[in-house]
């Protein structure tokens, strides 16, 4: 297998295609054009395949969904208020157990906000973003292999559990440029049993969301509840850096992750025992693995590119058995990796 160097943006595009997406639709916003664009030009060539740019974020996510009740391999991307708009339809392909890819390369906000690369939508990928009882799955890259890596990951969770599932990246890693290599795609298993097939296919089947009789509902969502509790069990991933002997981790994702190895890397250059730990799956987030930890580490500092979403989870996590500081960017604003070692080092001569 070959390297080939090309942006975060485009490697998605790609590696969905390999993994056997054949749907896409999607709705232009800054700073994922380049993912639509790539699939624009290239879905096309694959058999079987369509793209639609759909007249609204609203109208892409339910394109989708009824693709996906067909048993075709779909996604959609958008970044920040464009994912905003989608998350009835997200609501509803989970309520369905409908497997798809949602895609959100994050942007400055709230609101408007700007198109540089931010982490602030943290809250609405992991706590479910839209109405009632469901969780969505999120794969948090940090290099452009991973994007490649677990944008196909992704397909198979989605199908194997029939969830969505989100790939939570932001404008720094949509637009940067690495080599990578593309693995080859694991066999699909089909969905057969929830498929539509059309009229004379077999016994009818029906994919619905509205479950009007209480009881129904109820037993509906613990089946979902359950679903989620083995995702949980089975399917968390996180990084370890550095953790031999450290007595201060970080703990970061994505961009910042990026940001925190090279600050370590410094840090650790004058003999401070510095660690990162980075989550992977921010939903279901490692907080057995991150809660060992405090066994032996009684220093944390949180690094968001935001005001402090995962701190939250953090904290869940450690339940206080050790002592948290957070330092954030938000809006779109990137410390250098010096940047932040000054203040890793600041809070790092501090320390109890």
């Amino acid at each position: 297998m070959n390297k080939v160097l090309m942006s975060g943006n485009n490697i998605i595009g790609e590696a969905a295609i390999r993994a056997g997406c054949r749907f896409y639709a999607g709705y232009p916003i800054t700073p994922q054009n380049e993912l639509t664009e790539y699939m624009a030009e290239h879905m096309r060539k694959a058999e079987g395949g369509v793209f639609i740019q759909s007249e609204s974020e609203v109208a892409a996510i339910n394109m989708i969904a009824g693709a996906s009740a067909t048993g075709a391999r779909v996604m959609t991307s958008s970044s920040s208020p464009g994912i905003s708009l989608k998350q009835e339809g997200i609501s509803s392909m989970a309520a369905c157990e409908l497997p798809g890819v949602i895609v959100n390369i994050m942007r400055g906000g709230p609101g408007l906000g700007n198109i540089r690369p931010s982490q602030g939508d943290y809250f609405q990928a992991t706590r479910g973003g839209g109405h009632g009882d469901y969780r969505t799955m999120v794969f948090a890259p940090a290099t452009c292999q991973e994007l490649a890596d677990l944008t196909m990951d992704a397909f198979d969770a989605a199908d194997k559990y029939r969830t969505p599932v989100m790939i939570l990246a932001d404008g720094m890693m949509g637009q940067m440029m690495e080599p990578i290599i593309f693995k080859s795609p694991a066999p699909r298993v089909y969905p057969e049993k929830f498929m539509l097939r059309g009229a004379g296919s077999g016994k009818s089947k029906f994919i619905r969301g509205l479950l009007l009789d209480p009881i129904d509902a109820e037993e509906h969502n613990w089946k979902l509840a359950r679903k989620y509790e083995v995702i949980t069990e089975h399917e968390t991933l996180c990084e370890e850096h550095n953790l031999e002997e450290a007595d201060m981790v970080i703990v970061a994702y994505g961009t910042a992750a990026r940001i925190a190895k090279g600050a370590i890397k410094r840090l650790r250059d004058h003999g401070m025992k510095i660690g990162l730990f980075r989550p992977i799956t921010l939903w279901p987030f490692p907080e057995l693995k991150l809660r060992a930890l405090s066994a032996k580490v009684k220093n944390f500092l949180v690094f968001e590119m935001s005001t402090g979403q995962m701190l939250e989870d953090v904290r869940l996590a450690l339940q206080g058995y050790a002592h948290i500081d957070f330092h954030g960017r938000p809006g779109g604003a990137v410390p250098t990796p010096a940047e932040f070692a000054n203040v890793v080092a600041r809070l790092y001569n501090k320390r109890d």
